[in-house]
Order: structure tokens, then C-alpha cells, then sequence
């Protein structure tokens, strides 16, 4: 009995493991083909709750009378897409214009199967243990499992992004998983003579069934939980960077809370209970006033993780606390718990952004919470019921205070699954003038003054003239003087500059146009563009001739011919820093090929968390180029913003010119363990400021 029992322990353990190791890894694979958009992980978990639920779909009719035949056959076709998926090149994915459904179609057809056979073991096994033995249902193969998910998550970016490229992450993923279809083959094969299960009034003439109250909690409950993970989850991604640590720290947090619910069988005392909404509150609070600016990276995510670990445990643990007292109703327990995952995962990940202009998942999935604790404790005392009470209808009045904080003001709103785009305007301190900003959350990416003709051509915020992109657009393409030789003997920018830029914003690069010039910019969220040509002027205003490529700008770049550019500026914002895939080898090498021989790249790093510094210095080092650090720590200019750029050239003249040279400061240390970054591998571990 003991070996049977470590069998079917292996096989839920190594189910878990594979099935949360290949959720961040098959989602890193996505970011280059979408932009590197933090929604790519939200709406990979839409999928993943999805295919969990047709998984858990799966293990309940197997339940109900043994399939040995179906399930071996399933083992084997999950197997073959598993090792199809290991063979697979990132060139072959393409699909920025429909995002959601590339998310669907690329995740569906390589990992869809493998994923749907791995999320139905634990569930399946619990079922075919409890029928072996006449015993009841184990339930702490389910907390082992969620224990082998928690694993996965920690390894991934502490050991294996760092470690190992994408593709052989896929060839030991897909070893791993044939290893776990041979272990499950050799439990469907003992299990072949198991009998179907005898009606539950004749098995458990005592257990009561469960009521429709609590069936329907049972969906409600990890709607809850993971309307809460999606939305924490979206929140950090937006607002820092869409990377795998930040995807895995929330999911990790969720999964503890199913491990301590399912493993310890008691709920929250009612005072920590009330703690919780404490936290909340301060969570709305928090978003509404948006004071994280300053806070360090690891203050913030700390202060998500907390609110989403007892708002997770709270629902996770009542939820437990309903499962049936019938073995029989396991699977439909699993099968509705997973229905209601994948409908709160879905709520935030795909209907939000369709329902509403503007982002209120954070204060809407604190409604909801509170909404919930008011059913679970209607049945408790006065004072628990008042306080679930007064909380809620707290809740909905800071919904609608959330919305008049976001509606203040603003010209423009918009959404979709690349951004969540507000226009702002506001007084300026020049008499009678105002600003407008350009917001994706927090996070600003351009603005501009109206009130003189001067002011409303000022290139502002990050791309001030005295910024590092200013000393390239004025120093690109220098006419020599009579008799001069190199730098010294430099006049002035010629006219007829061909300027690309990776991020169209407000359009505030379009500023430095002059007559001649052509400035070409490529933009893949669709709903920028009709704001910078309307909201804002700057492309109205140039003297220059504008153009914008709608797409992703690698893959437009690499279909084009060579534009000769003088500047090729990289400013495309992820969250708070550069998508990756803008920053390996074979992006550089593209973009190489589009630039002139003394042509100059220009990469924005702006930002509070990551410093892109030494990877991009790398970069320049391996391509035989020089790259050079240009601050603005103090702003003079009229709305002018402190700024980090890196500019990139294979002219190591141009940071002799007298007028750039004390701005360009060598990056020296590059921290200890950074490779170089390539579509296959990078890392931004090592580049993070916590």
C-alpha cells in the first residue's frame, strides 16, 4: 500500500511542478511577438484557468467510470505535443494585430493538450487513491500539489531563466513531461480493474450532499481569489516591467494560501478577518492617491503581496470549508472550483478592458471581496455582519471615488489589451498655460504645454534638449566647417536628418523636425496614434514629413529595406522599462541594418526599477560600438523631466564634439554574473533595483 501511495504522490507532485513550471516559460516566449505588452501574462492566465478547468472537466468524467484506454491515448498525443512544442522556433509566431486570440491559438495548439492531461491528475488520482482503498477523499494530494506548484514558481526565475536558454527550457520541460506521461500510463494501467463508483446513497448513506448554496459558492469563492490575483498581478506588471518575476511572486502567493487553506483545516479568526479589510482599504487608498512613487520596488510589491495573501486565504479557506463530506462530489468540488477561477481570471484579464475606458480592476476586485465576506459571515454575529456591512458600502463609495480621481480632469480615456491610456490636462506655471500628459496607469509618457507658440514646439519631459536623445537629434549629422577636420570644426546639423523611433508616445520626438527631415515612427498599440495626431500637435506642428508604421516595430523593421537612419531612438515602454526583445543581439543586428555608418542609436532607461545600463553596454561592446550614459539630474527647462539615455554608435567622434562630450559618461561596472541578452536568453534579475 505504501508504494501505490508514493506512486500516485510522485505523479501529483510531478504534475504540479511541470504544469506551473511551463505557465511563465510558455508566456516569456509570447512577450516578443506582442510587444513585450504586461498583458501578455493576464491573459496567459485567462488561458491557464481555462485549460485548468477543461482539465478538471476531464478527470471528472474519467471519474465516473474507469477510461483507461481514453486516458492512455490522451497521455500519448499530450506527450507528442509536448515534444513538438520542444522543436518550435520563436520566428514562427506572429499575431500582434489580435493579440488575445495569438495568446489563445499559440498557448492551445503547442502546450493546450500537455496542460489540460497535467492539470486533470491531481484531482483524478484523489478519486482513484480514495476508490482503491474505500476510503475517503485525500485532500492533501491536493495541498502537495499546490506545494509542487509553489516550487516550480520560486525555480523559474531563480534558477532557470538566469540558466538556461528559452529552447532548452523547452527541451527539459518536455523530458520532464514524457518522464510524468510514462509514471501516469503505469497508475492508468493498475487502475484498469477498478470498478465504476456505486451510487453516493449507497456508499455514504450519512454524508449530506452538498446544497446548491454551497455549489454556488464554490465558484464564487475562487472567482474572488483570482480576480484578486489577476488584478494585483496587472497592477505590478503595468506599473514596473512585465517580467517573470513579477508574474511568479503573486501566483506563488496565491498558491501558499491553497496550500495553508487545504493543508490546515481552519479558517481566518474573525479579528484577522477584520485586519484584512484594513489592508484593502489601505489598498484602494493606495491606488487612488497613487503615493507608491517613491516607495522602493520590494515596499510595493510587499505591500500587494500582503493584501493579496489574506484576502486569498480568507476565500481559499472557506472554500475549503464547503467541500463535500461525499467522496462522489470530489471532482464536480474541483470542477466548479476551477469554473470559478477561470471566471474571475477571465472578468480581469478580457472583459475589464472591454467594459470600461479606464482601469478599475483594483477597487472593483476589493468590492467584490468584501461583497463576499458579507455572504460568507451573514450567518455569523451582529458585529461580524455590521462590519462586513459598513465595509462593503465603504467599498462601493471608493469605487466611485477611484473613478472621479480618474475622470478628473481627463480629455481622453482609453483601453485595450496594450494599454490603459489617459490624457490629462492641467494648469502649467506659465501664466495662462496649460498641460496635457499622456498617462499609461502611473506612469507618464509624454506631455505637452499649450499656451505660445514656443512652448507648445518645446520638446518636454524626457526628451528635453539637453537630454541624451537632444544632444543626438542636434548633433547627428554635423556640417564641417571650411578647413576643418572631425568635431572641432562642426556648425551645425544638416538639413534632410532621417530620424527613426521604436514608440510613438505624444509624439514629442516629432519637435525636433526640420525642413527636410523625415521622421518615421513604429507604434503597435493602435490607440496611440489618433491620440497624438489629435490630443496632441507636436506631428501637426514639424517641419518635418511624419509617417507612422502601425505593429510591432521588430517585426516591421525586419520586413523593411534599409532606411539610412541618422537616429534610430528605442523608446517603447513596457510598464516602466523597455520590453527585452528591443534589447538582445539580434535586434541590434536589425538595427544596424537600418542605420547609416555614423548613425546613432538612442536608448530611453528612464525608469525607477530596472537599470538597462549594463546589458545594453554589453550589447554595444559585443557589435564593436561605443556606448555612453547621458543623465539630467537637475531639469531647468519648462516641463523638462530628470532622464537616463544610452546612446549607441560605431562613431566615436561624435562624443568628442565639445558640445556632448561633458554630458557622455562611461558605464564602468557592469554588474557580476550579466550575460549577454539574445531572443533566446536574458535575465533581469541581476539589473533590478529593489
Amino acid at each position: 500500500m505504501s508504494q501505490v501511495r508514493l506512486l500516485f504522490a510522485a505523479a501529483v507532485f510531478l504534475a504540479a511542478f511541470l504544469l506551473f513550471l511551463v505557465e511563465p516559460m510558455a508566456a516569456r516566449q509570447l512577450l516578443p511577438i506582442l510587444g513585450g505588452s504586461a498583458s501578455v501574462w493576464i491573459t496567459c492566465l485567462v488561458f491557464f484557468q481555462t485549460a485548468l478547468l477543461v482539465g478538471y472537466l476531464y478527470a471528472h468524467w474519467l471519474a465516473q467510470r474507469p477510461r483507461s484506454i481514453a486516458l492512455l491515448i490522451s497521455i500519448a498525443l499530450a506527450a507528442g505535443s509536448a515534444i513538438a512544442w520542444s522543436t518550435m522556433h520563436g520566428g514562427e509566431l506572429q499575431g500582434a494585430a489580435h493579440p488575445i486570440g495569438t495568446v489563445f491559438r499559440v498557448l492551445g495548439t503547442y502546450i493546450g493538450l500537455p496542460f489540460i492531461v497535467l492539470s486533470a491528475t491531481s484531482p483524478l488520482l484523489q478519486v482513484w487513491r480514495a476508490r482503491s482503498e474505500s476510503g475517503p477523499i485525500p485532500y492533501r494530494l491536493y495541498a502537495l500539489s499546490n506545494l509542487a506548484s509553489f516550487l516550480a514558481l520560486a525555480a523559474y526565475p531563480a534558477l532557470v531563466e538566469p540558466n538556461l536558454t528559452l529552447h532548452m527550457q523547452r527541451l527539459v520541460w518536455s523530458a520532464g513531461f514524457v518522464a510524468f506521461a510514462l509514471l501516469l500510463a503505469t497508475i492508468a494501467f493498475r487502475m484498469r480493474t477498478v470498478q465504476p463508483l456505486p451510487a453516493p446513497a449507497a456508499t455514504e448513506p450519512d454524508a449530506p450532499a452538498a446544497t446548491t448554496g454551497d455549489k454556488l459558492l464554490w465558484v464564487l469563492l475562487p472567482m474572488g481569489a483570482t480576480m484578486q490575483l489577476s488584478a494585483i498581478t496587472a497592477y505590478l506588471t503595468a506599473n514596473v516591467a512585465a517580467i517573470p518575476l513579477l508574474w511568479v511572486l503573486p501566483l506563488g502567493v496565491y498558491l501558499l494560501t491553497l496550500i495553508l487553506a487545504f493543508q490546515f483545516r481552519f479558517t481566518l479568526p474573525w479579528g484577522i478577518i477584520a485586519r484584512v479589510m484594513v489592508v484593502m482599504l489601505g489598498g484602494l487608498a493606495y491606488s487612488l492617491t497613487k503615493t507608491n512613487a517613491g516607495w522602493p520596488l520590494w515596499l510595493s510589491i510587499l505591500f500587494f503581496l500582503i493584501e493579496l495573501f489574506f484576502a486569498c486565504y480568507f476565500l481559499h479557506a472557506e472554500a475549503f470549508r464547503l467541500r463535500p463530506a461525499r467522496s462522489s462530489q470530489a471532482t464536480l468540488f474541483y470542477l466548479l472550483f476551477a469554473a470559478g477561477g477561470a471566471l474571475g481570471s477571465f472578468l480581469i484579464g478580457i472583459a475589464a478592458p472591454l467594459l470600461s475606458d479606464y482601469n478599475f480592476d483594483l477597487p472593483v476586485t476589493f468590492l467584490v471581496t468584501a461583497l463576499l465576506a458579507l455572504v460568507i459571515n451573514w450567518r455569523g454575529t451582529w458585529n461580524q455582519r455590521l462590519l462586513w456591512i459598513v465595509a462593503s458600502a465603504a467599498m462601493v463609495v471608493l469605487v466611485f471615488m477611484v473613478r472621479r480621481a480618474y475622470t478628473h480632469d481627463t480629455k481622453v480615456a482609453t483601453r485595450n489589451f496594450y494599454a490603459s491610456l489617459r490624457v490629462t490636462q492641467d494648469l502649467f506655471s506659465y501664466p495662462g498655460a496649460t498641460v496635457r500628459t499622456l498617462m499609461n496607469g502611473s506612469i507618464q509618457h509624454g506631455t505637452q504645454i499649450f499656451g505660445t507658440d514656443d512652448l507648445r514646439r518645446t520638446p518636454t519631459t524626457y526628451y528635453a534638449r539637453n537630454s541624451g536623445v537632444g544632444y543626438a537629434m542636434q548633433y547627428c549629422c554635423l556640417a564641417p566647417a571650411a578647413g576643418a577636420n572631425g568635431a572641432e570644426g562642426a556648425v551645425g546639423r544638416t538639413a534632410g536628418a532621417n530620424i527613426g523611433v521604436i514608440g510613438l508616445g505624444a509624439g514629442t520626438m516629432a519637435a525636433y523636425g526640420r525642413q527636410g527631415d523625415h521622421i518615421r515612427f513604429y507604434e503597435i498599440n493602435p490607440a496611440v496614434p489618433p491620440i497624438a495626431r489629435n490630443v496632441f500637435t507636436y506631428i501637426r506642428d514639424s517641419a518635418a514629413q511624419v509617417e507612422i508604421v502601425e505593429g510591432d516595430a521588430r517585426n516591421s523593421l525586419a520586413s523593411e529595406p534599409p532606411q539610412n537612419f541618422d537616429v534610430l531612438v528605442v523608446d517603447a515602454f513596457s510598464g516602466d522599462a523597455i520590453p527585452v526583445h528591443l534589447l538582445t543581439t539580434e535586434a541590434l543586428a536589425l538595427y544596424r541594418k537600418h542605420l547609416t555608418p555614423k548613425g546613432i542609436l538612442a536608448f530611453h532607461i528612464s525608469n525607477r526599477h530596472v537599470d538597462l545600463a549594463p546589458p545594453i553596454v554589453l550589447l554595444a561592446q559585443s557589435a564593436g560600438m561605443e556606448a555612453r550614459r547621458f543623465n539630467v539630474d537637475n531639469p531647468k527647462d519648462p516641463g523638462e523631466y530628470v532622464s537616463t539615455w544610452i546612446l549607441v554608435t560605431a562613431d566615436p567622434q561624435f562624443f568628442e564634439i565639445p558640445d556632448v562630450a561633458p554630458h557622455a559618461h562611461v558605464v564602468d561596472a557592469l554588474p557580476k554574473g550579466l550575460k549577454l541578452w539574445t531572443d533566446d536568453y536574458s535575465a533581469l534579475l541581476p539589473v533590478l533595483h529593489w
